[in-house]
């Protein structure tokens, strides 16, 4: 029987709650499994509820996904860490780029595998040209709009140059957000002389250099050197919707899997 509960002047190991942030960031949808601040904000809360843990290690896995999500999920792990003044440590696994990357910057200190994909610290708006083929094949689009910009890029039409310039008007503020989310979470860690806002990517120890990580670490050797060896793990991560559980709406299922894979071949995953 465990009677150290009944002795007061004997301490409980600590705990850290691990946060599982794997996967392409998007809003959420039925049947999704993205990562969204609507599906991780319960567990988020939990995680950072008072008293529960000393600390909360952030596991990312991400090759990123929608700005606006990956803004909105940092932002919630950063105030309830400084509502409840507790810790916040990420630990990066394959990839953390783009919006994973910001996610990770959620943490006070930032630590990776000498292999991991770190960076790409930009934004991007991807998608298809399909004018030509549908001329080939003599089929008419027909589209009707009520004001000059609602018809934006269309991709059965061909590109115009002022789609180009308002598609730049929107990418350079949102690009002009990340960089200074960036600055404010890293500060005089990040090296100077070096622009390290063009999208490139770096592996850990180069990466380390920069100052866009901390180091080099593993999660559960680092939380014990941290908060001792006899440290409790607790895992919280997203459960499979009942919608991808039983199968359902396999077409959108399979479009949006095609998109994470796109996200990930980026960085050769």
């Amino acid at each position: 029987m465990d009677i150290k509960h009944l002795i007061p002047f004997v301490s409980k190991p600590a705990s850290v709650a691990l946060i599982r942030l794997e996967g392409a960031i998007g809003a959420v949808r039925p049947g999704s499994a993205g990562l969204s601040d609507a599906a991780l904000a319960p567990l988020i809360e939990r995680a950072f509820r008072p008293g529960r843990h000393a600390a909360v290690a952030l596991i990312v896995n991400s090759p990123g996904g929608s700005p606006v999500q990956s803004s909105l999920i940092a932002a919630r792990v950063r105030r309830l860490a400084e509502e409840h003044g507790t810790p916040v440590h990420a630990f990066v696994e394959d990839v953390a780029a783009s919006g994973g990357y910001w996610l990770a910057t959620a943490a006070d200190d930032i630590w990776a595998d000498v292999t991991s994909v770190v960076g790409s610290i930009g934004v991007i708006s991807a998608g298809f040209g399909f004018a030509g083929l549908i001329e080939r094949y003599g089929i008419e689009r027909r589209v009707h709009t009520a004001g000059t910009s609602k018809s934006f890029m269309d991709p059965f039409r061909p590109e115009k140059p002022e789609d180009v310039e308002r598609l730049h008007r929107l990418l350079e503020p949102m690009h002009a957000a990340f960089k200074a989310h960036v600055r404010a979470r890293r500060g005089a860690k990040l090296a100077g002389g070096r622009d390290l806002f063009t999208g490139d990517v770096w592996l850990g120890a180069e990466a380390t250099d920069l100052g866009l990580i901390d180091g080099l670490a593993h999660p559960v050797p680092k939380l014990k050197a941290l908060y001792g060896d006899k440290v409790k793990l607790v895992p919280y991560g997203l459960r499979k919707s009942w919608f991808r559980r039983l199968g359902a709406s396999a077409a959108g299922a399979l479009i949006e899997a095609a998109d994470e894979r796109a996200l990930w071949a980026r960085y050769g995953l």
